[in-house]
């Protein structure tokens, strides 16, 4: 997440940052269970539990993102040469050295197995040509070595379309954007009602894949909902606020978990169906993100060092997201050894994982010029 240049900083955007990145940790540690491990009859329960808790993590992030760049008062060229060049140059190195990595591993006379031990779902191939085959399609796509970064491209395309929508929030009213946020609204249930209703929905068919609430749907909903909160905050008790929170929360996540653990336990569901409750454009993950956001929002913060940390810690987390599938399978071979309950493992490989990226990314920022264009 990228940052713009403020002389006052805005600490709950730091607390949304770091819930947001160990969501994030959190989702790719539950992917890397095992399969016999996932075979276990009350894996389907503790893995809907846990997993349904981290789908806020995305949209947090967006919501930042329109909070520190909504509205952008630069000229367009600048802000692509100024913003979208902060992203792409981490975001090829790092992709470039993910899908190196198993042809590394044939170089150093690894067996092709030990990829899996950091990719648990990739085919293993450590030949040149595979990697530089992947390398070629980075323009284009992500690879299985580098999944994370299927976020990148959103958010890149999200920055190409950030100040033309900008324009519009910088002359919009209240109102004008809560109905604009209300149609968003609607589209969310898109994914849901294609499922459940129609694959061809509201004039989508073969010829047409844009329908009657395309140019509302999707994270563009995200960066306003945040701007919006910001600059026009709710107007009750923060006890009320609380509340509110409270009760959107457990209603988002009760038809995630519910709705993921149903969906999941039915043999050969299709990976779109597996995803469904999932889906970050989804009511059900606003209503989480939205309570997370204003917990946040309404949050104190009176200890300094809690701040410094916060402030440490979140100019941290993209450096965090490009770097933290390298340790997500070598440090749940050091956990999965353990006596524990399988849930437990996964808790405390998500810690080491996301403190050891953090400690990580410190050093390499601490190099210099270049640590910090790496690490973004």
């Amino acid at each position: 997440m990228k940052e713009k240049v403020s002389t006052q900083r805005i600490v709950f955007l730091d607390l949304i940052k770091v819930i947001a990145i160990f969501l994030m940790v959190a989702n790719h540690c539950v992917d890397n269970v095992t399969p016999m491990e996932r075979a276990e009859p009350w894996y389907n329960l503790w893995g809907s539990v846990y997993n349904s808790f981290t789908r806020p993590a995305i949209p947090l992030f967006v919501m930042v993102t329109g909070i520190l760049l909504l509205p952008t008062r630069m000229a367009m060229g600048k802000f692509y040469k100024k913003k979208i060049s902060r992203l792409v140059t981490p975001f090829l190195v790092w992709s470039v050295l993910y899908n190196l990595f198993p042809w590394f591993t044939g170089v150093m006379g690894c067996e092709p197995s030990s990829i899996n031990l950091f990719f648990k779902w990739a085919e293993p191939s450590q030949t040149f040509s595979d990697a530089l085959k992947n390398i070629c399609m980075i323009p284009f796509n992500f690879s299985a070595f580098a999944v994370q970064m299927w976020y990148v491209y959103m958010l890149i395309g999200i920055y190409l379309y950030l100040p033309i929508f900008s324009a519009w929030v910088e002359k919009s009213d209240k109102k004008s954007q809560r109905i604009f946020l209300g149609i968003w609204m609607v589209s969310l249930f898109v994914p849901y009602l294609r499922n459940f209703l129609t694959q061809n929905l509201w004039g989508e068919c073969s010829w047409n894949e844009f329908g009657l609430f395309y140019y509302f749907a999707g994270f563009s909903g995200y960066l306003l909902l945040g701007y919006h909160l910001v600059n026009y905050p709710l107007q009750f008790s923060k006890m009320k606020k609380y509340l509110l929170a409270l009760v959107a929360f457990a209603i988002g996540y009760g038809v995630t978990m519910i709705g993921f653990k149903e969906t999941t336990a039915v043999p050969g569901q299709s990976e779109e169906m597996v995803e469904l409750f999932f889906t970050f454009c989804s009511p059900n993950v606003a209503l989480m993100t939205f309570a997370i956001f204003i917990v946040c929002q309404n949050a104190t913060f009176s200890n300094a060092k809690l701040n410094g940390f916060l402030i440490k810690f979140s100019i941290c987390t993209f450096g965090i997201w490009m770097c933290h599938y390298f340790f997500v399978g070598p440090i749940y071979l050091l956990v999965r050894s353990l006596d524990a309950p399988v849930l437990l493992k996964v808790f405390i490989e998500n810690i080491l994982v996301l403190l050891l990226s953090f400690v990580f990314v410190l050093i390499v920022r601490s190099t210099g010029k270049w640590g910090k264009i790496i690490m973004g």
